[in-house]
């Protein structure tokens, strides 16, 4: 089948997703580097992870709010500017203070860049293929994270942490160029950012639907990113270095996207997206077990398997959420709105997730009880699954009875 057009700029969309993931991911694998050079502890290493979603954090709704005036794809290249104007500041930081400042607006960049794209995709593709759509695009933050997680550990120590930064400035201002000019331009007419704005985010926020996928994404991103950010850096610690720590991280990220995109491929086969939440939080809770609890401490490659299994089926959450978001917006206005929310809570549990993790690793001298965490988090969030089917089914039924 050949690709439209419209097709094609959707897959330009999830690509200037993913380079906007390696803003994310590019620091995880210069920590050692921060380490050795700003002297920044372990804790402040955490929120060194957390903070680019500090503008998600606080912010992310009202986006969504203001992505329809602001118009969609101007919205991303206006967020690729951002990262590139952060990210070439940020190469010449001499402070951890400065550092951190410049993630936050690097995080409002991201936010830029994420939240219109499930709305812009869904402009693009036919109703038939969103479902597939919205899974590769749930890969776009494992593709970024793992591809700065591969080639930091060859980059950094020939170029410095620096002119790791400076990369990735270069790379957002070519992707928004592109971007610019081969996605389709938005409508003329948007809706203002007034009343309507308002009204949209009331009745987004007194929905249950947003709400369950929200606290979901939640408890799922918090814990990703806390293991697969610190991944780096026990591996280090552990005397892994080089080419062979590159790819043992990048391939803990990589193998999300597996499950980010079998996501899609199980929704259109019919499978309850509630099933395929419980089978990607069940496998992060036993693959967080396998890769930190004491009894495998002599077994580093079941560890590692137990890394593979937790990010590579746990993918199946965030692209079934993205694909739970669109259909449980309480209406087609509400739909930038409900993916904002999403986001927001998202960077709740990214921007908590990594220090928590971070302060137990702290007091237990290891990362022992890790699964302590991330076990706690699956099982909340096998529930909200459970609660956002239901409201999902209840949905279903409303819409199919008949008018009295």
């Amino acid at each position: 089948m050949t690709a439209t057009p419209d097709h094609r700029a959707a897959w330009l969309i999830v690509l200037a997703g993913g380079v906007a993931a390696l803003q994310v991911g590019k620091l995880p694998p210069a920590l050692p580097a921060l380490q050795a050079e700003l002297g920044i502890t372990l804790v402040q290493s955490g929120f060194l992870l957390s903070i680019v979603q500090l503008a998600g954090l606080s912010l992310a709704v009202f986006m969504g709010l203001l992505a329809d005036g602001m118009g969609l794809k101007r919205s991303m290249v206006r967020g690729l500017c951002l990262l590139a104007l952060a990210s070439g500041l940020g190469g010449f930081a001499t402070s951890v203070t400065a550092l951190l400042a410049l993630r936050a607006i690097e995080g409002l960049g991201f936010l830029l860049v994420a939240l219109p794209a499930p709305a812009l995709i869904r402009r693009l593709v036919p109703p038939a293929q969103l479902p597939g759509m919205l899974g590769v695009w749930g890969a776009y933050m494992p593709t970024g994270t793992a591809l700065a997680l591969l080639a930091g550990p060859l980059f950094i120590p020939a170029w410095g942490w620096g002119a790791w930064w400076w990369l990735f400035a270069g790379v957002s201002l070519l992707m928004a160029a592109w971007l610019w000019r081969s996605v389709p331009a938005d409508p003329v007419v948007h809706v203002a950012a007034g009343p309507g704005a308002w009204q949209r985010l009331r009745r987004t926020l007194s929905a249950r639907g947003p709400w369950l996928v929200a606290l979901t994404f939640g408890m799922y991103s918090g814990q990703w990113l806390a293991v697969v950010g610190f991944l780096p850096s026990i591996y280090a610690a552990a005397g892994v270095s080089g080419a062979l720590l590159g790819v043992l991280t990048a391939l803990a990220a990589a193998v999300n996207m597996a499950g980010n995109m079998a996501s899609g491929r199980l929704l259109q086969r019919g499978w309850a997206p509630r099933s395929t939440l419980w089978l990607g939080f069940g496998a992060m809770a036993l693959g967080s077990t396998l890769a930190f609890a004491p009894f495998t401490e002599s077994l580093p490659w079941l560890r590692f398997a137990g890394v593979l299994l937790f990010s590579g089926m746990g993918g199946l959450v965030p692209g079934t959420l993205f694909s739970l978001a669109v259909r449980l917006a309480p209406g087609e206005q509400q739909v930038a709105t409900t993916v904002g929310w999403v986001q927001q809570l998202s960077a709740l549990g990214q921007f908590v997730g990594p220090p928590v993790v971070a302060a137990v690793a702290a007091r237990a001298g290891g990362w022992q009880l890790t699964p302590l965490v991330t076990v706690g988090c699956c099982g909340v969030g096998a529930v909200l699954a459970w609660a956002a089917g239901r409201e999902l089914a209840r949905q279903a039924f409303m819409q199919n009875k008949p008018a009295s």
